[in-house]
């Protein structure tokens, strides 16, 4: 793999810092500012959502820049926003200021996504995809337990500054080692919004809204869930997330694995048992330790489905995947904002800290019907092959 995949992974690793670390401080930033833990919860919504509709927003403004350039200045926009979370005098600051850092979200892991995808032969694209996603997957084993044990010892606000810090390690980086690739020729914006008449990549980013939300309407709360239900003192949060970022880490390089060799069925089998596991967690939350291995589970099925979704919208926009692949990350967080709004809801209505596995365990079903439909309208159409990801896939490379 190029060296130059580290350095993507470096940028992941403090966007997934910012991402994740929120979840096992929602305590702390609540008592704070006063709020209550569901509206704590909306700085998770906000940021989603900003990755939302800054995925394509960052991604139609930067056409016009050099790929390298543009995850330049994305970096920046992150380091930004998360400085001013990091001194917000109000709960209403600090959810503009994550809502600006997640603005670069988006758009850095679909350009990323596409430039790691053109720095290796056609039969590695997966692989290159999930390794740079693994700087997101060690930010949950590393910078999130990390930041949340810093949080609770000396204040949340140093650890959006640390984050911050994070961003300028990354933006060196991306500075150091990608390198210039040439713009693509005679692709335009309007070629990028044609990819999205293509049914199999609307199917494809449903698949992601509702597959990724499953795993966050249950880890968004995972704090009160596991101090008020399973028992565990507020410090055991960090480890319960290193536990999941291992999941995350391990996940994440399988379905790269294996989603070069069988697209789908890697998708039938991740969707299909984190749906059984969500569910289950409902029963399991009550006991500390099948509450810490469902966690890991969690984290293992739900970022096994990340490279298999992102490469198939990459198969399936090809010409002109910057967009949709961006757009793709958006639905990433489109599927947290609104699983941690449900998520919220059902606490809200008195439901109990473990409601929220049956929202995801409903979302990760959903998906997996998504799935099975998109195999079968594929196979209708005579592109079977392409589907399942067997060998009869084209290996020749994607033209951008």
């Amino acid at each position: 793999m190029p060296l130059a995949l580290l350095a993507l992974a470096i940028g992941a690793f403090g966007i997934g810092t910012t991402e994740f670390v929120i979840m096992g401080l929602l305590p702390e930033v609540a008592g704070d500012f006063g709020v209550s833990i569901p509206t704590a919860g909306l700085l998770v919504t906000g940021y989603a959502l900003g990755v939302v509709i800054g995925a394509p927003l960052m991604t139609v403004l930067g056409t016009k820049v050099p790929r390298k350039r543009m995850l330049m200045l994305l970096m920046g926009l992150f380091i930004a926003g998360n400085l001013l979370s990091a001194v917000a005098p109000a709960f209403s600051v600090m959810l503009i200021g994550r809502v600006v850092a997640s603005l670069a979200h988006g758009a850095f892991f679909g350009i990323g996504s596409v430039v790691a995808a053109e720095l290796v032969a056609p039969h590695k694209k997966a692989g290159a995809i999930a390794m740079m996603f693994t700087g997101l997957t060690v930010a949950n084993v590393v910078g999130v337990p990390l930041g949340t044990l810093v949080g609770q010892a000396v204040g949340w606000r140093v650890t959006f500054a640390v984050v911050a810090v994070l961003g300028v390690i990354g933006l060196a980086g991306i500075a150091k080692l990608v390198p210039d690739l040439p713009r693509p020729h005679g692709v335009h914006l309007r070629h990028e919004l044609a990819a999205f008449k293509n049914a199999q990549v609307l199917l494809a980013m449903a698949m992601t809204v509702l597959g990724f939300g499953g795993v966050f309407a249950a880890v968004t709360y995972i704090a009160p869930m596991m101090t008020h239900v399973a028992g565990f003192a507020d410090t055991s949060v960090t480890w319960l997330l290193v536990l999941f970022g291992l999941g995350m880490v391990g996940g994440n390089l399988l379905g790269g694995r294996f989603a070069d060799r069988a697209l789908m069925p890697m998708l039938y089998v991740s969707l299909g048992a984190l749906a059984v596991v969500l569910a289950l967690f409902t029963v399991t939350a009550h006991n500390k330790i099948a509450a810490a291995v469902t966690i890991a589970l969690i984290g293992a099925l739900g970022f096994a489905t990340v490279p298999p979704l992102q490469k198939r919208v990459l198969d399936q926009a090809h010409g002109a995947p910057t967009l949709a692949s961006a757009v793709n990350i958006g639905a990433f967080n489109l599927g947290n904002a609104l699983s941690a709004w449900l998520g919220g809801l059902v606490i809200s209505a008195g439901l109990g800290y473990t409601a929220p596995n049956w929202v995801g365990a409903a979302l990760a079903a959903a998906a997996l019907v998504l799935a099975v439909l998109s195999a079968v309208l594929e196979r209708r159409d005579g592109t079977g092959a392409v589907a399942s990801g067997t060998a009869a896939e084209p290996r020749e490379p994607v033209h951008h």
